[in-house]
């Protein structure tokens, strides 16, 4: 074959090459169009099996519009990143509806028409130091009936349950309907008139702020049937319920109904005068339970018992002239002590509660219980007698001794149920529950009161509440929970797509740990040598001259040469952590660009030496 041959072959080999890239581009696109792989660790951009039942059961079209100030943006990365997040899950939410769905995406540039439409909508920018102009990040959504709603500003803190706010968002537009609380609470919750004071008292603001969201409805202490459109049964401080009562509950739960039960040991709340207590002493809080209900559905709590922690124990003044102490009753439940993965506690930072009791499971029991609010593991049961009467709370340290487990206060209650009534015989008596059940059940009524999470004030005629904890939000999030479709519930917090450097953090505090080590070496010496220098100086006889003594002249100058080797060192300390942070870099440089090809070009040969092995 001729040089010019040769040419010609090698470059219509090459031709036929791009040509044959080009169709096989052209291909995979027709046929893998919308294939992806999500190979994030915590699956961030797989939609879960709730929010897909979700959005595949919309009726109407939703329209979306996320408005998100790209120009204003341009000097604020993590906020971008963040923006960039918040708009593929809105695609993939838009892909997965099959077109119910529809979203826009829109710069809502200054003195612009989207601006406009923005403002309309409700939504506000917010200032940035490296903006001067507003920045809007925040969603919009209408049906087809004009309802809105809106997510004012996507905060980055709260993006382990962006999937919640989103579904919450759409499945809301999809059926905008108020849902109906039925109300059952053996104390009053909402205003009433008080005939010592002859005035209105307001209701709890727990309660008021459930009311701004549901239609509550007061079902009374007694009932035969739950009525059919009571989409959410909220029990509270249930005392001594007759059977009829809780047989209408039972089969309310079993039809698939969704019920917040809130039971107490001791609930301070719901306080009345006993006549054997002493004169002069406090009313005496009343227990409430519901035995018969809790026993046939596997669940124990014990209304005699109540959750001692020395660890979250809030400091409280008794008001019988003595010292403010920590109440091993009274606790401050913290993040920590909160389930991260439900999405009722998932962004709560404190809980307050009074004499709370202990949910858990009986042997044998159907049932599936996930803690939301435990305490720590410095914590044991404790008789409710003990709280009654309790002029000095540091006496409930006498004796203490922590069971060095965490005591469930709140749980999600799940599972099929048997009925607690099994010899009922009637027509339509369900004797298990026809799908999973979903309860929460919290052992603390005092956290719905105000005097535990918030401080109301009058202001120019206006109720004030300002929060100091996150009772109130705990409410609403476990009641919209319920509220909301069995899919909406299945939908739970998400891990975030920011991924530290948990190495280089783990470097860093490893140097700084021998850097303090070192530091304070020095400090000690320097103490010690200031001590030497102070006998020394006692120690002369000449105290009147301003002259240095040999021997101090030389414990100066050893003591400037070793704080110089010191500080040698110190730098030599900063140095090595930045040279292990360096060595680090370099090693996943020589991974990322020599070692993943090397290993896909060593598979690659490996493969095709196979299959020439494998020709005849």
């Amino acid at each position: 074959m001729s040089t010019r041959t040769q040419t010609r072959f090698s470059a219509t080999t090459l031709v036929l090459i791009a040509v044959a890239f080009l169709a096989a581009t052209m291909v995979s696109n027709l046929l893998f169009r919308g294939v992806r792989i999500d190979l994030t660790e915590n699956q961030l951009y797989t939609l879960s099996e709730g929010t897909k039942r979700i959005l595949g059961n919309i009726d109407e079209p939703i329209n979306l519009y996320f408005f998100f100030s790209d120009q204003a943006t341009a000097a604020a990365p993590s906020l971008r990143d963040y923006a960039n997040r918040v708009r593929e899950m809105l695609h993939e939410f838009a892909n997965a509806s099959r077109g119910k769905v529809r979203l826009s995406v829109i710069d809502p540039v200054p003195f612009s028409e989207e601006e406009d439409q923005a403002a309309q909508f409700g939504l506000q920018g917010i200032g940035l130091a490296a903006s001067p102009d507003p920045v809007y990040l925040g969603l919009a959504g209408t049906n087809s009936v004009g309802d809105e709603e809106i997510i004012g500003f996507f905060q980055p803190d709260r993006e382990a349950s962006l999937e919640y706010d989103l579904a919450k968002l759409v499945s809301t537009l999809a059926e905008p309907e108020r849902k109906v609380v039925g109300l059952l609470s053996g104390v009053s919750m909402s205003s009433q008139f008080d005939p010592q004071t002859q005035r209105v008292q307001p209701g709890w603001v727990a309660y008021q702020q459930a009311g701004q969201l549901f239609e509550i409805r007061d079902l009374g202490i007694s009932l035969e049937t739950v009525p059919e459109d009571i989409g959410l049964l909220w029990i509270v401080q249930p005392k001594d319920l007759d059977e009829a009562t809780q047989y209408a509950i039972d089969q309310y739960v079993l039809r698939g109904g969704k019920a917040l039960i809130f039971v107490d040991p001791l609930a301070v709340i719901d306080a009345t005068a006993d006549a054997g207590m002493p004169q002069g002493m406090p009313p005496m809080g009343q227990a409430s339970d519901l035995p018969a209900l809790f026993k046939g559905w596997g669940i124990e709590f014990d209304a005699t018992q109540v959750v001692a922690d020395a660890q979250l124990a809030l400091q409280i003044n008794t008001g019988f002239g003595t010292r403010p102490s920590r109440h091993y009753g009274y606790l401050g439940i913290s993040s920590a002590e909160m389930s991260s993965s439900d999405i009722v506690t998932a962004e709560l930072t404190t809980i307050n509660a009074a004499m709370p009791g202990r949910i858990s499971l009986a042997d044998g029991s159907s049932a599936s219980l996930e803690p939301l609010l435990t305490s720590s593991s410095a914590s044991a049961m404790m008789p409710a007698s003990r709280f009654i009467y309790l002029p000095d709370p540091s006496s409930l340290q006498n004796g203490f001794v922590a069971s060095g487990e965490p005591q469930v206060i709140a749980a999600r209650i799940g599972g099929t149920l048997p009925s607690a009534f099994p010899d009922r015989n009637d027509d339509a008596h369900l004797a298990t529950s026809v799908e999973p059940v979903n309860l929460i059940v919290v052992a603390d009524v005092d956290m719905l009161s105000d005097h535990l999470w918030v401080q109301v004030q009058n202001f120019f005629g206006q109720q004030i509440a300002n929060a100091f904890a996150s009772n109130g939000a705990f409410v609403v999030n476990a009641l919209e929970n319920l509220a909301g479709s069995s899919d909406l519930i299945a939908v739970r917090s998400r891990g975030t797509f920011a991924r530290p450097f948990t190495r280089v953090d783990e470097l860093r505090v490893d140097a700084e740990a021998r850097f303090k080590e070192t530091e304070q070496r020095l400090q000690q010496e320097l103490a010690e040598t200031e001590s030497r220098l102070g006998e020394l100086q006692s120690a002369r006889e000449d105290t009147g001259s301003l002259l240095l003594t040999s021997e101090q002249q030389s414990e100066i100058d050893r003591f400037i040469d070793q704080r110089a080797s010191i500080r040698k060192e110190l730098r030599a300390v900063q140095r090595g952590l930045d040279q292990d942070i360096e060595n680090l870099g370099t090693v996943l440089k020589i991974i990322n660009i020599g070692l993943v090809p090397l290993l896909l070009t060593v598979v690659t040969l490996l493969a095709l030496w196979q299959r020439r092995r494998a020709r005849p």
